[in-house]
């Protein structure tokens, strides 16, 4: 018989509510105080085509990097998987490494000086809020 925690699609739900809160609050905040229009929803808001490439090819590369550690790490005993292939991992470094691209783009290329910055300053609150969550046992509601 299946016995999960009864309230724990609630306390997801909640998590999930406060991640999504906090970086909205947190963006929100930003833009407006650097003074950047807020981005499109949904859409990849490529600097121009040399950063689409760019960004194109890592998330090949990302990609390509979850499906091989996938057929490494599923040949293997579950206990003995390669920690850094496991999906969460090389997403985790896709994220800082597109997000580091797009500032270093922005940095070069956009029209308003403060662009970078937002993005910056996004990516370190992310990787904060991620380890902050990861830390405390994602505030002890999981």
């Amino acid at each position: 018989m299946y016995s999960a925690e009864p309230n724990f699609g609630l306390k997801f739900i909640s998590l999930l509510a406060i991640i999504l809160l906090l970086w909205v609050s947190f963006n929100t905040i930003m833009r407006k105080w650097l003074k950047v229009e807020r981005k499109k929803l949904f859409s990849y808001n490529h600097v121009n085509e040399k950063h689409k490439k760019i960004d194109w090819t890592i998330r090949i590369i990302t990609i390509a990097s979850i499906l091989i550690g996938f057929i490494i790490n599923i040949s293997r005993d579950s206990t003995d998987w390669f920690w850094f292939l496991q999906s969460w991992v090389v997403l985790f470094i896709f994220i800082v490494i597109s997000e580091t691209v797009r500032a270093v783009m922005e940095r070069k290329y956009a029209k308003n000086p403060n662009t970078y910055k937002l993005t910056i300053s996004e990516l370190l609150f992310v990787i904060i809020l991620f380890f902050i969550l990861f830390k405390t046992d994602f505030f002890g509601l999981l």
